[in-house]
């Protein structure tokens, strides 16, 4: 599943090409599950309507929409599940199996949600109906050192199932976590009330500079992760844990292990984390 950094680089690139752009035509295809919102309310709202802004919400990507002006008076979310990609094309480009969007903009470019496993959302709200989309949980990029502590404070569960917990933090999935854990130097077993408060810090920093770094290198490209140019990331030739079992760790030569938290493959040095 597309995590934050990927989510960010799609929503940048998009934000990019089609921000001031106005969506003059919908399709959408017959498969009921990418729809939050009814596909015939989805099409209304989006005819006619420019996109002011492109931006990621959590693991979201949320279009500021508006019919008249530079008000926001709508908003598209997308969340891209298993295999979801959003990609900005020529009309003329062959359209890919399981698209299920279609959507054509003034410029002549087209906005296309594709979605092997469907396991994707598209929804719109009307601002003048509905609340603003947020995030369940605080922001990995931003949140401040005291706030941080204060999320794991009392929380005997793992550390690892702790940063998977969106309503803790939005946007953190498993590469990150792995990859944020053995940089931090912790082991995902822990329990995240047994962390002291400079592990935790550590913890916090590490995180903000995986995240970081990996939107830099266009995020980690392990499945079908594309960006909104259908180009793939690069982050995944430096993951030191993720998907790397048995392998020698980066730092110690250790061989890397893996076990199950939350229900996830997890990866980590016993050597290297502690």
């Amino acid at each position: 599943m597309p995590e934050l950094p990927e989510v960010e680089t799609i929503a940048r690139g998009v934000d990019k090409r089609a921000r001031g752009d106005r969506i003059v035509q919908v399709w959408f295809d017959h498969h009921p599950q990418p729809f939050k919102t009814p596909r015939a309310r989805q099409a209304r709202g989006l005819t006619g309507r420019t996109i002011l802004a492109v931006h990621r919400t959590g693991k979201h990507i949320v279009f500021e929409l508006s019919s008249s002006g530079s008000t926001p008076d709508a908003q598209w979310i997308v969340h891209l599940g298993m295999t979801g990609r959003l990609l900005v094309t020529t009309p003329d480009g062959p359209v890919a199996p399981h698209t299920h969007a279609r959507l054509t903009l003034a410029s002549g470019r087209e906005l296309r949600f594709v979605d092997p496993r469907r396991f994707g959302r598209l929804e719109f709200r009307d601002l003048h109906r509905g609340t603003v989309f947020g995030a369940p949980g605080d922001e990995p990029l931003t949140i401040g050192e005291r706030e941080f502590a204060a999320l794991f404070r009392g929380r005997r569960l793992y550390i690892k199932a702790a940063l998977l917990n969106q309503t803790l933090l939005a946007g953190v999935g498993n590469i990150y976590a792995d990859e944020s854990l053995f940089h931090a130097g912790i082991r995902p077993r822990r329990r995240a009330n047994r962390l002291t408060r400079a592990e935790l810090d550590r913890l916090r920093i590490a995180l903000h500079e995986i995240l970081t770094h990996a939107i830099r290198l266009g995020g980690s490209s392990v499945s079908d992760y594309v960006d909104a140019d259908g180009e793939r990331g690069f982050f995944q030739l430096e993951h030191c844990v993720y998907l790397r079992t048995g392998e020698p760790c980066r730092s110690c030569q250790t061989p890397i292990r893996r076990v199950v938290v939350a229900g996830r493959g997890t990866h980590y040095c016993p050597k290297c984390q502690q």
